[in-house]
């Protein structure tokens, strides 16, 4: 599957970063690389895209009431608050997926890097680094 495969796409409620912080609604499209944050809900202006190799984690999964409250924990330790309606296949959870599922391929990713600089001879090595930009 790639990157442009839509996991998940609709609507989620973003905290403001100022002191009010009140909740804003967003549209937000999960897919396998990031999670793009629509401050609209016609897409039309530009998303701000949160890229899964930038979340450390999904935190404090709370329920409320109708909500479903989450935190996602940046790489630089922000913390940026979410909430959603609970339905079935509620957004922490999705995301929480697609984050693993990332994980998990770019340690494939990592781990094939590595053997194969390992089986490389010097000599080929050496080649590489020449080619590399």
């Amino acid at each position: 599957s790639t990157a442009a495969d839509i996991l998940k796409e609709g609507e989620l409620e973003k905290r403001s970063d100022n002191l009010l912080q009140f909740w804003k609604r967003k549209t937000c499209v999960l897919t396998a690389d990031s999670l793009n944050i629509y401050p609209d809900t016609q897409k039309r202006s530009k998303a701000k895209e949160l890229k899964l190799q930038s979340i450390k984690k999904v935190d404090c999964v709370e329920r409320t009431g109708k909500f479903v409250y989450f935190t996602i924990v940046t790489t630089d330790n922000k913390e940026i608050d979410f909430r959603c309606s609970g339905e079935e296949n509620c957004w922490n959870a999705v995301i929480t997926m697609a984050l693993i599922d990332y994980q998990n391929r770019k340690a494939i990713q990592d781990f094939k890097t590595r053997q194969d600089n390992e089986s490389a001879s010097p000599g080929q090595q050496e080649r590489r680094m020449a080619r590399a930009p």
